[in-house]
């Protein structure tokens, strides 16, 4: 059997610390995976921004640089020999809890993403339509010319929503090109620091390295480039609460990137419930704003009061012998 390498086996840290060896990896997968996102992005910054034809390909370039920058750390840097358990990748066992919890992690996203937006249309800050859906009409109706549609508009609703699952298959491959790298790798590496701590320290990190897309006005079209960065970072340590609890807790990085990918299918269905004619400001309304960090910080409560973010056996990497 193989044996990973002595900077693998090195005596670990003090309890609340971090061991001076994984500091210098860890620093160097923050820079890797910053400066390379901001490398990517300079394409829209002196072109059209996010009007830019190019912006697509861009965003999910953007999103394989975690991946890439863990990959570099884990091989030379830490030169493990196995880097699929040092990333979460394998093995996939017990099969039935790496399952259920993705499964769990699916229906999550997809509701967290839901209930924001009667909570904002309660506090007042989401203009919603749940009864005629008047946005989504007058988007069809444009869509069509007006024509009548062969089926009822609830009808079509139903069926978008139904299919959101599907979509955190078709969103796989980008959501594991960022979850390899926040929590495949770097949450278990922060983990000495105690969970909150590593939950925290790992959000900041993912909301931040958002910055050259938010500050073009991705995700915050309305909000001034630095607020928009803040409210990526809130969003992003409660969501990324939730996937760090899929990753501890079934071992394994894949239920925390389905988690994402439903994430990222269920993100527009804001559009859905929205009223015509009226402006959704994504810092206070839909999952990106405060009224929908809500539901999220009950959920992460919850699991934080029931010892639910303790990780599973060897959520970093494989045995040493």
């Amino acid at each position: 059997m193989n044996v990973e390498p002595p900077a693998v086996a090195e005596k670990s840290a003090p309890r609340g610390r971090v061991s001076s060896s994984d500091l210098r990896a860890i620093g160097a997968f923050v820079a890797l995976a910053v400066v390379s996102a901001w490398l990517v992005a300079l394409p829209l910054w002196f072109g059209d921004g996010l009007a830019d034809p190019w912006f697509p390909l861009v965003s999910v370039a953007m999103m394989t640089t975690p991946a890439i920058a863990a990959l570099v750390v884990v091989r030379f840097v830490e030169r493990r020999q196995r880097p699929a358990w040092a990333l979460g990748l394998w093995p996939l066992r017990p099969v039935r809890r790496v399952l259920g919890f993705a499964a769990l992690g699916i229906v999550t996203s997809i509701a967290l993403v839901l209930a924001a937006l009667p909570v904002g249309a309660l506090l007042g800050v989401y203009p919603a339509d749940f009864a005629n859906f008047s946005a989504f009409r007058q988007v069809l109706g444009e869509q069509t010319g007006g024509a009548e549609l062969p089926v009822p508009v609830g009808a079509l609703i139903a069926v978008q929503l139904a299919a959101l699952p599907l979509g955190a298959f078709v969103n796989l491959l980008p959501a594991l090109g960022e979850e390899l790298g926040w929590r495949g790798w770097l949450l278990p590496k922060l983990m000495p620091l105690g969970p909150l701590a590593a939950v925290l320290i790992s959000g900041v990190i993912w909301g931040a390295w958002h910055a050259p897309l938010i500050l073009l006005g991705y995700n915050y079209p309305d909000a001034p480039g630095l607020l928009g960065v803040a409210a990526m970072v809130g969003m992003c340590v409660l969501v990324g609460a939730v996937f760090g609890w899929l990753r501890l807790r079934s071992g394994s990085v894949w239920p925390a990137a389905l988690a994402h990918g439903a994430f990222n299918a269920a993100g527009g269905t804001y559009l859905l419930f929205a009223q015509a004619g009226e402006n959704v400001d994504t810092t206070q309304a839909t999952i990106l704003g405060w009224s929908g960090w809500i539901v999220p910080l009950v959920l992460v409560v919850v699991l934080v009061a029931t010892g639910q973010f303790a990780a599973a056996k060897h959520p970093s990497g494989p045995p040493e012998r």
